[in-house]
């Protein structure tokens, strides 16, 4: 099959692209029987939470209303699973910045639909979906609305910030709009690409949005788009060029895969169903699927148009799944790599208000519209497919956000998700491997308006007050139950606030490196760096001086010998990470506090030492491989134990104890070191499956038959994986580990040969 120079996709970019990916692959350390699955994902722009078969439209069809007719979407959903709690954002920027780099809108750089959005977002720093993806090895594309980096002018756009385009983000694969005015049409001149010649700008070019070059092409299956027609213009409706170019890639990469297992992602973000919906019209067959339909020709102009746009686009993509089952198009499915990868149909936000809404109930009778804080606005269609792997038929309620994608391909791909992020990894609802990482709520803005949902409970903060819904009992959101729950509403309004939610417009948080010399304090604002980010010299935001909770920051030891660095006050991070070549320990003074908001990551080498103080998060503490967990006190946390976790004796009388205010769980191969005058109190659930070891203190004084509790906890699952259930000693003393509901003994079995003496 022939690629088109239109796309720029030609053979040689691709075999160096595939060279890149495949060093990538060994030196991230990636196996080729790694069960990393290809991702494709098909990301929709205003398409309502109603606008698919399992969230409604079957019904209306049951009962014989006219309804919007989407097969392929309705198919996913039968062969995996449809997320009718699943959430974007309010409209189309803030949505791609947190689908990109995992943060919700308290937190990224673009929070709202700012015109200057195009000119500064995404940041350098941030670390997108594309970014990690190519660097684990996956060959990566993009097709359809970016939204940031360039101009909007029509004929003869230009780039405008080269940190954030898609290239500059780890997409190889490009095909696509860079300013949301400019995808405000579905009939652009031209379109941006990538590979590009060498010297363009940004590694992008315009191309003609044209399908000249493939009109008649039999490789391209014809559907509702028909734009194997001879009447098909010209100037191409864009999405059917995307969708034409996102078909290349599929093809040509499935056939990669199943010859060199070289995974790839593609993200086709397409312009439908965002208005106008006029120019499908113009199209040659455009309302072919619909005809022979006797509501159709009832309903209202906008009404047909849209229907015909969600119809067209369900139709490439299945034309695009098609592609999976039969990458050579030969008939024979024996290549096919449907079973080896995860799709995904999403929305980036709730539909607009009009007549399709009306006659059609585009949003399923939630409250409110595109733009809004009420579920109509925010919550979107999801469904994911993976035979295999997820089960079908399966209907899932629990609140998931687009925040999650990120960390879920980050741990299918096997490498580590960005530190601090708000979302939280769905691989385990996929595969039902293991129990997935909690999350309590979730955050949404529209301009001047909050939101935060937390289980079945919605908070609201507006100019007009507080609102409190139960969306379980209450999907419309039409009994506001605020003045009956004061308390419920107090606590969930300090968590909204404490998200940043209501600082100035392009708030953000930023990226800071520890630069302190051994020993040196962390109160000192010349031991971190500063935070500066500009674009053709306009400063958009310069941040300095000490540590604060909208700071994502890295504590790291490049050097060969250990070194250490004082906390003499109070820190707070959103997200914290330590970790270096050799040992990097932030020791906190006594009675020092940290908190890390979202996340505290202990990476290889990395300590953190607690003398009596309190360490918080409002997610976990997480303790990986080669990482340590020193000292006592008080931790607010789950922690997340695959490393060593030691609980020291403190100066002050009575036994040293560390507090969990939260879950303490272990993996096999973790550490939990203890002493008899020390120990582990877990308010919340212990899950034990490392080593337990004791910390000698004073053996002399042991008696054979003597105990001392070294754990309690709410509930104790598993045990500790020490051999015959004992702890050995460095002196030969030998101890049972004894068991309870809610706590764990060491009985003394045997004492060291020169205590008996």
């Amino acid at each position: 099959m022939r690629i088109p120079d239109t796309f720029t996709m030609r053979i040689s970019h691709r075999v160096a692209t595939l060279i890149l990916a495949s060093f990538l692959a060994l030196i991230t350390g990636h196996s080729e029987d790694a069960p990393r699955p290809n991702i494709l994902y098909f990301y929709v722009d205003d398409m309502g939470w109603g606008s698919i078969g399992p969230n409604g439209q079957s019904n209306r069809r049951s009962t014989g209303l006219p309804n919007v007719k989407t097969p392929t979407i309705d198919q996913l959903a039968a062969e995996g699973i449809n997320f009718t709690r699943a959430y974007g954002c309010t409209v189309c920027s803030p949505a791609r910045s947190s689908q990109q780099t995992g943060f919700h809108q308290g937190h990224t750089f673009a929070d709202r639909n700012d015109p200057n959005n195009a000119k500064k977002a995404i940041r350098a720093e941030d670390v997108t979906m594309g970014d990690l993806l190519s660097k684990a090895g996956y060959t990566t594309g993009y097709w359809g609305k970016w939204g940031y980096g360039g101009s909007k002018d029509l004929p003869n756009p230009v780039i405008e910030n080269l940190q954030t385009l898609p290239t500059s983000h780890g997409y190889q694969y490009v095909l696509a709009e860079l300013h949301h005015v400019r995808a405000h049409t579905f009939f652009q001149p031209t379109l941006w690409a990538a590979p590009a010649p060498s010297g363009s700008k940004g590694g992008l070019h315009l191309v003609p949005n044209s399908l000249k070059e493939l009109k008649g092409n039999a490789n391209y299956p014809d559907s509702p788009s028909n734009h194997n027609s001879p009447n098909y213009p010209d100037r191409a409706y864009c999405d059917d060029t995307y969708a034409l170019a996102a078909l290349d890639f599929v093809k040509a990469n499935a056939a990669e895969y199943r010859k060199h297992g070289t995974p790839f992602f593609g993200l086709f973000a397409a312009q439908i169903p965002h208005a106008p919906f006029k120019e499908v019209s113009t199209l040659p067959g455009w309302d072919a699927a619909y005809r022979g339909d006797p509501h159709f020709s009832n309903l209202g102009a906008q009404t047909q148009q849209w229907a015909a746009m969600v119809t067209r686009i369900d139709a490439h993509f299945g034309n695009i799944l098609a592609a999976l089952d039969d990458p050579n198009g030969d008939g024979d499915t024996s290549d096919s790599v449907s079973n080896e990868t995860l799709v995904i149909f999403m929305s980036d936000n709730g539909g607009p208000s009009g007549r399709n809404n009306a006659e059609m109930d585009a949003n399923g009778g939630l409250r409110a519209n595109k733009g809004s804080i009420y579920e109509g606005g925010i919550r979107v269609p999801t469904v994911m497919r993976w035979p295999g792997k997820i089960r079908a038929n399966q209907v899932n309620e629990k609140p998931i956000d687009v925040t999650d994608l990120l960390p879920t391909f980050c741990d299918l791909a096997g490498i580590d998700s960005p530190v601090g992020i708000d979302g939280v990894s769905l691989a385990p609802l996929l595969t039902g491997k293991e129990k997935r990482r909690e999350r309590e709520f979730l955050i949404h803005e529209a301009g001047k308006s909050q939101s935060i949902i937390k289980g079945d409970y919605k908070l609201v903060r507006s100019p007009k007050g507080l609102e409190l819904y139960n969306l379980k009992t209450d999907l419309a959101e039409s009994e506001n139950l605020a003045a009956g729950e004061e308390e419920l509403v107090d606590e969930l309004e300090t968590l909204l606030l404490g998200e940043r939610v209501d600082e100035p417009r392009g708030f953000a948080n930023t990226y800071h490196h520890w630069t302190g010399a051994d020993d040196a304090t962390t109160s000192d604002p010349d031991n971190w760096s500063d935070y500066r980010y500009e674009n053709a010299g306009v400063v958009y935001t310069e941040i300095t001086g000490a540590p604060d909770v909208s700071w994502v920051a890295t504590m790291e030891n490049t050097e060969k010998q250990p070194r250490k660095a004082n906390a003499d006050s109070d820190l707070k991070f959103l997200g914290l990470e330590i970790k270096g070549n050799s040992e990097m320990k932030l020791e906190l003074g006594s009675d020092i506090n940290l908190t890390g908001r979202n996340e505290i990551r202990l990476s290889e080498n990395g300590v953190l030492s607690v003398n009596g103080g309190t360490v918080t998060s409002l997610r976990w503490i997480d303790v990986r491989e080669g990482a340590g967990l020193r000292g006592n006190g008080s931790v607010e946390a789950t922690i997340y134990n695959s490393g060593d976790v030691s609980i020291s004796a403190s100066d002050r009388p009575g036994k040293a104890t560390l507090q969990v205010v939260g879950n303490y769980i272990e993996s096999a191969g973790a550490n939990l070191s203890v002493s008899d005058r020390s120990a582990l109190r877990i308010h919340g659930t212990a899950e034990l499956a490392g080593i337990l070891r004791l910390n000698e203190s004073a053996p002399i004084n042991w008696q054979t038959g003597d105990s001392f509790e070294i754990l309690t906890a709410n509930s104790i699952t598993g045990k500790f994986a020490n051999h015959g259930n004992q702890v050995v000693t460095r002196s030969g003393a030998r101890l049972r580990i004894r068991y309870t509901e809610n706590s764990v003994f060491l009985e003394i079995v045997a004492l060291p040969r020169k205590v008996r003496s």
